[in-house]
């Protein structure tokens, strides 16, 4: 793939542009970020679900470094239209509490690298999916900008200067954990994810470690990676706060093993293209499983109770126009027969062979 760039200034000219990027919630907040390149306004728009989507502590920040913002439907949500600053004086310092998305802070870190002085973003409280941070600085590293950090994340300074770049991206790991479920959950499949090396800096990479902790065996072959499940799967207490995305599919597992699994670093699934949370509870409760939300009154946790009483037959999973939620509920159908998936187009957003794929591990 080869991208044309714009030499680090979005040109829209005074009429603006407007953007509508469906339910694409990472697009929608790195490009909302993007206004503090533009010469014109921009407004950022979405589906019906995006809409109710907040991007709210982004959009204070921009306002911040002297983005005017006007919201268009729901405060707090999109659409919002941002006109850029007239020019920025000062070097741009931000300091940013607690946030709802990590997406937040790399918006501004990309961005960072093509404002006249880059920025300084300093994070306080508790840092949300910092292993998503740590990412965006890696890849910014190796297109060549100066990303100087503390090794807690805490003050993260990005110089100006990005320069024309061939690079190469690693397969994406939050696709490889639906394979690494599917080999938990049956001890007869083998199938290996390629590409992904053992240093990644992806989180969702070190979701075969999760799987191990639930008795299963984790095989390597170069780059290459397979879980093989166990004749019984152990219930396993996880934080998956570094791999949130992994949750509806470590959920499905759970319900087949023996004992009540804990999830925690969960809180930001309520904010996806659906309430992932909700969803989950909702569609394991079709086959027996119990999920506890906000266990003990604490919103980054749940539990996931083991299948009581699978009656067999059909059952129709709703994918909520989620497209991690309609490939993790496919894999129960490794596990019984009668799976409906409604809505399966919706996968296309990030995977659109994986129906061909699981078709091909299933053997149909």
């Amino acid at each position: 793939m080869r991208v044309r760039g714009v030499g680090g200034r979005w040109k829209v000219g005074m009429g603006g542009a407007v953007v509508d990027l469906n339910n694409a919630g990472t697009a929608t907040r790195f490009l909302a970020a993007s206004v503090l390149a533009s010469d014109g306004p921009i407004t950022v728009t979405g589906n019906e679900r995006m809409q109710q989507r907040p991007i709210g502590e982004l959009i204070d920040v921009l306002v911040r470094l002297g983005v005017k913002a006007e919201y268009l439907g729901n405060d707090g949500c999109p659409p919002v239209r941002l006109t850029p600053p007239a020019s920025f004086e000062t070097f741009p310092v931000v300091e940013i509490p607690t946030t709802r998305s990590s997406q937040f802070i790399s918006a501004l870190l990309l961005v960072g690298s093509v404002l006249p002085k880059g920025i300084t973003v300093k994070l306080v409280g508790e840092i949300t999916s910092a292993s998503y941070i740590r990412m965006t600085i890696d890849q910014m590293d190796g297109l060549g900008i100066v990303v100087k950090s503390s090794e807690d994340l805490r003050v993260i300074r990005v110089e100006p200067g990005l320069s024309r770049f061939v690079t190469d991206i690693e397969p994406d790991a939050s696709g490889a954990c639906f394979w690494w479920a599917a080999g938990a959950l049956r001890d007869d499949l083998r199938v290996f994810v390629e590409g992904i090396p053992a240093r990644s800096v992806q989180g969702d990479a070190k979701f075969p470690e999760v799987l191990a902790a639930m008795g299963c065996t984790v095989r390597r072959d170069g780059d290459a990676v397979a879980v093989v499940g166990p004749k019984r799967l152990s219930a396993v207490r996880a934080d998956l706060k570094d791999m949130p995305d992994a949750g509806p599919a470590l959920a499905v597992v759970a319900a087949y093993a023996e004992g009540r699994s804990v999830i925690r670093g969960v809180r930001t699934l309520r904010v996806k293209e659906t309430d992932r949370i909700a969803a989950i509870r909702m569609e394991l409760s079709k086959i027996g499983s119990v999920v506890t939300e906000d266990l003990n009154g604490d919103p980054d946790a749940m539990a996931v109770d083991p299948i009581a009483d699978d009656a067999g037959g059909p059952v129709v999973f709703e994918t909520y126009d989620d497209h991690r939620m309609a490939m993790s509920l496919a894999l129960v159908a490794l596990r019984r027969g009668g799976v409906v998936i409604d809505d399966p187009k919706c996968v296309g957003k990030t995977y659109p062979e994986y129906w061909t794929q699981l078709a091909r591990v299933m053997g149909v």
